[in-house]
């Protein structure tokens, strides 16, 4: 089991993790396990509420990605080893030229998704327009 242990905007860049394909572009991770508490149901709501509504555009022509990981399903074991996750955690990740750079929002997002959500959801929102435009 792995524990990360990491500040909130923690940023490092890597390349052990497959990329979904080659093309540059912004992915929204959210992992979680099997039960959640009402926090970690408001970070998976309003990231994907972020994700769907504000970047439509880039969702659709496949610059922004959200995804939503069960880090407790077998076919998931292999990313969450890869993020080092083994509960609810949420990345920004950047890729360029096949390079990712992984900001984990893990700490904002718990301080936030549930009893701040417009605070949560335009600090999201800033995080991810940030990484299209590096």
């Amino acid at each position: 089991m792995w524990l990360l242990l990491s500040g909130c905007g923690a940023r490092s860049a890597t390349n052990r993790e497959p990329a979904l394909d080659d093309r540059d572009r912004v992915e929204v991770f959210y992992f979680h396990g099997k039960q959640r508490c009402a926090t970690c149901t408001a970070i998976e709501k309003n990231a994907r509420q972020t994700v769907e509504t504000l970047f439509a555009d880039e969702v659709e022509g496949g610059a922004v990605v959200f995804r939503s990981v069960d880090i407790s399903a077998p076919e998931n074991e292999r990313l969450a080893e890869a993020y080092q996750v083994a509960w609810s955690s949420l990345f920004v990740n950047r890729w360029r030229d096949g390079r990712e750079t992984r900001e984990n929002l893990t700490g904002f997002a718990f301080g936030n998704a549930r009893t701040a959500p417009d605070a949560f959801r335009d600090g999201l929102a800033e995080k991810i327009a940030a990484a299209l435009n590096e």
